[in-house]
């Protein structure tokens, strides 16, 4: 235990953000934690990463982490990201964004990212909910669930964020929650490997702005619905269509290997400097 802790505190910042403003129970510290185990696996020096957040309590990940940081506005994480994929490709872009930033007021730069298949990897702390600034119905609220502006229950149909991703065109989209660890450990470690724009979603519980309004009396009682109903992908597609409705895939949806736009333009402009000399 000692060791693990040493390790994460390697790359935290050591200032007096601490401690942490996340709610008890809140799953964002267990994605940090992922994130950072990931990097460090991969023998990625601080230097060779850069954390782009937007707003919310998952923004506050890009103020606790000692890589390379931006902190943005609302919505507009993957724009900044893909600016500085683009001027320097060297660099590991990770985009830690909620499901309000992401999907929300971020929604057209989050279609547009996958489509490019620009080389980034989009993390989304998914809590079904805007958890920093009311609880209001995000665009992941389960239908017929309550929330500050839903209080009769959400009529909206919600995203469902890997088929949102799937559809745009990322080549590499996975789905874990904060309860199967070593599974959201796998599925970062493997998106920072790849090329190409790669999306992990992590369902991560906001007990504060989400549990409470939605019958889960305790946090607890938040892993143990995931515990139920978040099945691998493998036996999620083993099931009958009416229980599927019933049940969430975890693992790698899909996974492809197609070259990423900052490789396009080095071959483009390959292709150009050659046909001038």
């Amino acid at each position: 235990m000692a060791e693990v802790t040493q390790l994460i505190h390697h790359y935290l910042r050591h200032n007096k953000r601490f401690p942490h403003v996340l709610c008890p129970g809140c799953g964002h510290g267990i994605v940090l934690g992922s994130l950072v185990r990931s990097v460090h696996q991969l023998g990625l020096t601080k230097d060779e990463v850069v954390i782009v957040a937007g707003i919310g309590c998952s923004g506050r990940i890009a103020v606790y982490v000692d890589f390379n940081t931006v902190h943005t506005t609302h919505g507009r994480a993957l724009t900044f990201a893909t600016g500085i994929k683009m001027a320097n490709p060297k660099l590991k872009v990770i985009v830690v964004m909620g499901d309000g930033d992401a999907l929300s007021i971020g929604g057209n730069h989050f279609l547009h990212a996958a489509r490019r298949n620009i080389g980034l990897t989009a993390l989304i702390l998914n809590n079904n909910i805007y958890g920093m600034t009311g609880g209001q119905t995000s665009s992941t609220t389960p239908e017929s669930s309550y929330s500050t502006t839903s209080p009769f229950g959400q009529q909206e149909q919600s995203f469902d964020i890997v088929k949102l991703a799937k559809a745009a065109g990322a080549p590499y989209v996975a789905r874990s929650t904060v309860l199967h660890v070593k599974l959201l450990d796998r599925v970062i470690t493997t998106a920072l490997e790849r090329p190409g724009f790669n999306l992990v979603e992590a369902l991560t519980p906001c007990h504060t702005q989400y549990g409470r309004k939605n019958k889960f009396k305790t946090t607890v009682d938040m892993y143990k619905w995931y515990k139920k109903n978040a099945i691998p992908i493998d036996a999620y597609q083993k099931l009958p269509e009416a229980e599927q409705a019933l049940r969430t895939p975890i693992g790698i949806i899909s996974e492809e290997t197609r070259p990423s736009l900052e490789e396009r333009y080095a071959m483009m402009k390959s292709r150009l400097e050659g046909a001038k000399s």
